[in-house]
């Protein structure tokens, strides 16, 4: 009877602990990247009886009770649900965002991030999420354009952070091409190109075409003008003149047209050639005059934002984007061994190994799964299921105390007989 009283007992703590699960569970229910748990329950130790036999086939224990011997962490992706904030992230697929704890770094499924004052992106906790920086930042300026960022090694990841006012430097154009037929006729033609000066300025490189005198057949001979000016014409930073000779198909044999100041900037004129095409001087071919010119404006940062390969995307007033960082996604050999640190945050442990990244054919480090921007991914407890495994381990809390009232009133009824 005493006996009763302590497996009762065990099996009231034990589905006691079982409910404040479940309950937790449904606690964090609309908790976004939270992680269920369920519990495993152990028989204890039993209790030898005495037999008199020693092979006797009848059991001789009696066992003593329940303990929860663990809880589990389910590892299955919560839904999927759209969010207005570029900052707001899932991951597609396996893997953990890495954030910076107070003393070790933790790793999440809750991709509610935002940027900071200091322009660091962290969690609603302020925890630093961490990442790969692409060093093409110095002083407030973009050093360098990535397409994309290359993930460093794991011990290299680094709190990711980008200053709140950027600026894109003006490149300036420093060659010009020219496309377009200008025919046989004695008539002045025209082409122009934009361009960029060192002043951040779009100009106008303008060319004027008028026939030779007198014409050398049986090609064709053209004067040319060229001009570096304003947009509005209001200013001329440099004139040249110069010759060009095409022969009797078209084709351009020679130019004596090389460059032009464009306000401070020295830009090469090309006219093409006769293999590459460029300027011809043919009859019964229209080609609308047309140009081509590197350089690009200089820009204020506009935004930052986060694609699907979770680069941080640093886009500009003047249209230009670059790469200036890449969010980590980190992977463990058993992810249902990480330790909770608290709510949607955990730790690794000996039973999960410590966090590695994929690796592609050419051996450099890759996230294994697709980022996407503007979503959350919520909490992957189902409601209908954790409401019956509270109405589940409740009855057997009941049945339980059943037992310990049970031998209660069997203590009761033998302490009377012995009266």
């Amino acid at each position: 009877m005493t006996q009763a009283f302590y497996t009762g007992i065990s099996g009231l703590k034990s589905n006691q602990t079982a409910i404040d699960v479940v309950a937790n569970n449904i606690a964090n229910i609309n908790t976004v990247g939270f992680k269920g748990y369920s519990s495993e329950f152990n028989s204890l130790l039993e209790q030898e009886l005495h037999t008199p036999a020693q092979t006797s086939t009848t059991d001789n224990t009696v066992g003593l009770g329940s303990t929860l011997g663990a809880s589990t962490m389910d590892t299955k992706a919560g839904s999927i649900a759209l969010s207005d904030k570029v900052t707001d992230l899932a991951i597609a697929g396996n893997g953990w965002f890495g954030i910076q704890g107070e003393s070790e770094p933790l790793y999440t499924r809750a991709g509610n991030f935002n940027f900071d004052k200091e322009g660091s992106l962290v969690t609603t906790n302020g925890h630093y999420v961490l990442g790969t920086m692409g060093n093409n930042i110095k002083d407030g300026v973009v050093s360098k354009v990535l397409d994309s960022v290359k993930l460093g090694g794991v011990a290299t990841q680094t709190k990711l952070s980008f200053p709140s006012e950027l600026k894109y430097l003006v490149v300036p154009t420093t060659k010009s091409q020219f496309f377009g037929n200008l025919g046989r006729d004695d008539v002045t033609r025209t082409m122009s190109a934009t361009v960029i000066d060192p002043k951040n300025n779009k100009n106008q490189i303008k060319l004027s075409f008028t026939q030779s005198k007198p014409q050398v057949s049986p090609g064709t001979q053209w004067d040319i003008v060229a001009t570096a000016r304003s947009l509005d014409g209001a200013t001329i930073y440099d004139t040249q003149k110069a010759k060009a000779n095409f022969d009797a198909s078209g084709s351009l044999i020679s130019s004596t047209l090389k460059s032009i100041d464009n306000n401070g900037q020295i830009v090469q004129l090309d006219l093409g050639n006769k293999l590459s095409g460029g300027v011809t001087s043919a009859t019964g071919v229209s080609i609308s005059p047309s140009s081509k010119s590197d350089g690009k404006l200089g820009g204020e940062l506009k935004s930052y934002s986060i694609n699907a390969k979770a680069e941080v995307i640093a886009t500009f007033t003047n249209g230009q984007q670059t790469s200036v960082g890449k969010i980590a996604v980190f992977h463990f050999r058993n992810q249902q061994g990480l330790e909770r640190a608290s709510g949607s945050t955990f730790k690794a442990s000996s039973n999960s190994g410590s966090p590695m990244f994929f690796q592609d054919k050419n051996g450099e480090n890759h996230n294994g799964a697709r980022v996407l921007n503007h979503r959350l991914e919520g909490s992957n407890v189902g409601l209908s299921a954790a409401l019956t495994d509270m109405i589940i381990f409740q009855r057997s809390y009941n049945a339980n105390s059943k037992s310990v009232s049970t031998a209660n009133e069997m203590m009761q009824k033998a302490l009377q007989m012995s009266k």
